[in-house]
């Protein structure tokens, strides 16, 4: 008798982990980037939308292209990344502006600590929303 083994990660499983942590890197020197650019002249709030605008939008990309390889209507899933991402990243300004503005923690390391909530949704999301085939 031969079972199957589905708790046995895949291939687009590793390829999203490799990804995601390319997303991650980059996302972070991003946001480290952009904040100390325009910190001077801009709210914290509206930095960090421009900072998910940015990072978002590359995930999605690597994502597209490089994991779930989709063929779909791009704008459609571009959109629906935004979903899979939209509540982390709610959650990820609230936790910057307690941890950075009340907390006085500094940016980095805020950012740092609030960057793993978007990886445990995402890849599920990714997986049987954004790039469902249907």
């Amino acid at each position: 008798m031969t079972s199957k083994l589905t708790s046995m990660p895949n291939k687009k499983s590793f390829h999203f982990l490799f990804w995601g942590g390319v997303n991650t890197l980059f996302g972070y020197g991003v946001s480290v980037g952009i904040y100390y650019l325009l910190n001077k002249v801009l709210p914290l709030f509206f930095i960090l939308v421009l900072i998910n605008i940015v990072s978002i939008t590359f995930s999605f990309l690597t994502y597209r292209f490089f994991v779930f390889k989709s063929q779909g209507i791009w704008w459609q899933e571009y959109l629906k990344c935004y979903v899979v991402y939209g509540g982390s990243a709610v959650i990820g300004i609230i936790g910057m502006f307690v941890l950075v503005d009340k907390l006085s923690i500094p940016f980095w390391l805020a950012q740092g600590m609030l960057m793993g909530i978007s990886i445990l949704f995402s890849y599920f999301g990714h997986d049987k929303f954004t790039f469902k085939r249907v």
